[in-house]
């Protein structure tokens, strides 16, 4: 067999329709967990802030979850969700996800110093304007901070998917590893470095306007 070239750009050309949706598909796959996790993380991390012996066994149990193999538990969920489904993918990352964004909004809520709180108190502040106007917007850089390593994590971990069925741009690896093709392999490892990079930017870009008192106290 001759040498195959790296990149095709015909190839490329030929396949364009097949490859947005594929990235379509693996940004769908990769941010919906997060948007989950977060939905699920900010109530228990603020439960478990009021009540601390709830933090350890919560974590705990999400840590177990984050140590089994992503393919072995796409497997196992094939027979609830279906194979082929989004749903497959979606629901172990939304668990991967809670793993780092639980200790992230702990962390965050546990970051407001003691003083701010008491002066929030003082001013007149009821518990739910206190989280709202004080507590949560400093605890943003910390939150963040998790959900762009959560991000970045599910990002990658959508391709694992394609070995059930399902894993966006990791079709691609399959595809080209399946027909000795390196061309659908780069493709693919190129779109998710720049998916994950432009998530990363995009959360970096969001704390800088949810905390502009950050900008101001930089640029003084």
């Amino acid at each position: 067999m001759d040498e195959e070239p790296l990149i095709r750009w015909d190839w490329i050309g030929r396949n364009l329709p097949e490859i947005r949706e594929l990235l379509g598909d693996h940004i769908v796959m990769a941010l919906l967990p997060i948007l989950l996790g977060l939905l699920i993380a900010l109530p228990l991390g603020l439960a478990s802030v009021r009540w601390r012996r709830l933090y350890q066994p919560t974590v705990g149990i999400m840590n177990v979850v984050y140590s089994l193999p992503s393919l072995a538990v796409f497997i196992v969920l094939i027979p609830i969700t279906g194979l082929a489904e989004q749903a497959t993918v979606i629901v172990p990352l939304t668990f991967y996800a809670l793993a780092v964004l639980i200790p992230s909004v702990v962390d965050g809520i546990a970051s407001v110093p003691t003083h701010v709180r008491q002066s929030a108190v003082a001013m007149g502040f009821g518990p739910m304007r206190r989280l709202l106007q004080v507590d949560l917007p400093i605890a943003v850089p910390v939150v963040l901070a998790g959900v762009r390593v959560a991000t970045v994590s599910s990002i990658s971990l959508v391709s694992v998917g394609a070995l059930v069925g399902r894993g966006g741009l990791g079709y691609l690896f399959i595809d080209g590893w399946q027909r000795q093709f390196p061309t659908p392999i780069v493709v693919g490892i190129v779109l998710i470095l720049l998916l994950a990079l432009a998530a990363d930017g995009l959360l970096v870009v969001a704390q800088r306007l949810l905390t502009p008192w950050a900008r101001a106290r930089s640029s003084a």
